[in-house]
């Protein structure tokens, strides 16, 4: 998908999201926050915070930036802080996820909820959010990934060349995920319904471990 697409894509869901797609996240969001809220420090980004819906989960003890690049999601994003007065949540920035405005090692966690197969380059973005972390902090990522077999893996299959269409990249790869350098796995868990959404926790390794580990 390029950018453009990602936009026009987004600015059309953007009145009805939190019906829809929000409804079918509701899963991943809740566990995503969880986690976090539990096991994270308190400086959390929000990687494609869309309209908002995660901000009133998390703890009061955190503080929040969300960034996006739909103005439309950001706006209803901005509008749900102050109706319900998040006062956790730091600031909601424009910004492409490809090059985040942010100085290397800035946050103790950086939550990634359904937005992984949606950007363009996600390999980009994924180094863009390793490079963020602090060493030992966690990225968070829920998404759907791609099946090898069954029905189901059919139908991403089919699905596949209408992702500029759909919004997002119905056969999309975990590998794109595990396989960024600087960050290892700490969990992957199935998530309802039917474990149509996966959760992963990784753990951002210090440098020398991450050079070593890809050199």
């Amino acid at each position: 998908m390029d950018i453009d697409a990602v936009k026009s894509s987004y600015a059309r869901w953007a009145p009805i999201y939190d019906r829809t797609f929000g409804a079918a996240t509701k899963a991943g969001r809740l566990a995503s926050v969880d986690y976090l809220n539990r096991h994270a420090g308190p400086d959390l980004l929000e990687v494609g915070v869309g309209t908002g819906l995660a901000l009133p989960l998390y703890g009061a003890d955190k503080q929040v930036t969300g960034v996006d690049y739909s103005e439309e999601m950001l706006a209803k994003a901005a509008a749900r802080v102050k109706d319900e007065r998040l006062t956790h949540v730091a600031g909601l920035r424009q910004m492409d996820a490809r090059a985040l405005d942010f100085p290397d090692a800035s946050f103790d966690a950086v939550a990634a909820m359904h937005m992984i197969s949606v950007v363009p380059e996600p390999e980009r973005v994924m180094a863009e959010m390793v490079r963020v972390l602090r060493p030992g902090g966690v990225l968070v990522v829920t998404n759907h990934f791609a099946r090898d077999t069954g029905g189901l893996a059919r139908i991403e299959r089919f699905m596949a060349p209408f992702a500029n269409v759909l919004g997002w990249h119905s056969d999309f790869d975990k590998t794109v995920v595990t396989g960024t350098p600087g960050i290892s796995l700490r969990e992957t868990r199935a998530l309802p319904p039917v474990g149509m959404m996966t959760l992963l926790v990784l753990e951002r390794m210090p440098v020398a471990a991450a050079s070593a580990a890809t050199g």
